[in-house]
């Protein structure tokens, strides 16, 4: 198999179903790299003493799909060697210990792959139109990210 046919791809999805970190990983796995790093963020049971019992997330799909492209981008300008990426993120109702984010990315060596992954958490935290609402026992509060450019311009 010659390079050129395992071309660069994203993988982009925002579902409502539970996410999967074999589908995910498998996604990136690539014979021509020996790293692929994942991150997964699941939902804590906890949040400054109040019991969590689960999150909910809204996006404007769309431009939050856009978003992730750009990031996508970004990441193959910063590191060239990057091969492939996907960003899954869950919509909906997300119970406790199960993923709301899972990102991948492989590369040749784990350096690009690891950057690049904290890189693609961080950024989407940032600029991405998802929405976080954590349910507790017996209120609930929207979240804001507090990397979230738009939040922090006054």
């Amino acid at each position: 198999m010659d390079e050129s046919e395992d071309v660069p791809k994203d993988f982009i999805k925002l579902k409502s179903e539970k996410l999967s970190v074999d589908e995910v990983s498998e996604l990136v796995i690539s014979p021509y790299c020996g790293a692929a790093s994942l991150f997964i963020g699941t939902t804590r049971n906890h949040f400054e003493g109040k019991k969590v019992i689960h999150l909910e997330y809204e996006a404007y799909t769309s431009m939050a799909e856009m978003e992730i492209k750009k990031i996508c981008g970004d990441v193959r300008q910063k590191w060239p060697s990057v091969k492939h990426i996907a960003v899954h993120h869950r919509l909906g109702v997300v119970p406790v210990t199960e993923a709301s984010v899972i990102i991948a990315v492989s590369s040749p060596h784990r350096a690009e792959s690891l950057e690049a992954v904290m890189y693609c958490i961080n950024t989407l935290k940032a600029s991405v139109p998802i929405w976080k609402k954590e349910i507790y026992e017996d209120e609930y509060s929207w979240k804001e990210n507090k990397e979230c450019f738009w939040a922090n311009s006054e």
